[in-house]
């Protein structure tokens, strides 16, 4: 990995919902912490749909952060960040971390 040769010391993959297999293989393969950001456009999709009753708002935002969190990032940059941090919801506390993990 060219950042980490540079001397990253944390690399990120962006956008966090669609590279999922991305980012495993980054987790993977990565010496250093790995973040993850979920951009806007995810953001907005979940919004949406929540106020349109489509969605379960809260399930929706677990759901889609443990995903990423399951794939391998250490830490997750999120439009959700103090939401989450003032309520986080059961599934993402219990989730259990990798070895190494700043989480």
């Amino acid at each position: 990995m060219l950042d980490v040769a540079e001397g990253a010391d944390i690399v990120m993959v962006k956008p966090a919902g669609p590279y999922l297999d991305v980012l495993a293989d980054v987790a993977a393969a990565s010496p250093v912490p790995v973040a993850a950001y979920q951009v806007s456009g995810e953001y907005a999709m979940v919004e949406a749909a929540a106020q349109r009753g489509w969605v379960d708002r809260e399930r929706v935002i677990a759901e889609s952060v443990l995903g990423i969190v399951r794939a391998g990032a250490d830490m997750v940059l999120t439009y959700w960040a103090r939401e989450i941090a003032e309520n986080p919801a059961p599934a993402l506390i219990q989730e259990p971390r990798r070895a190494g993990s700043f989480r």
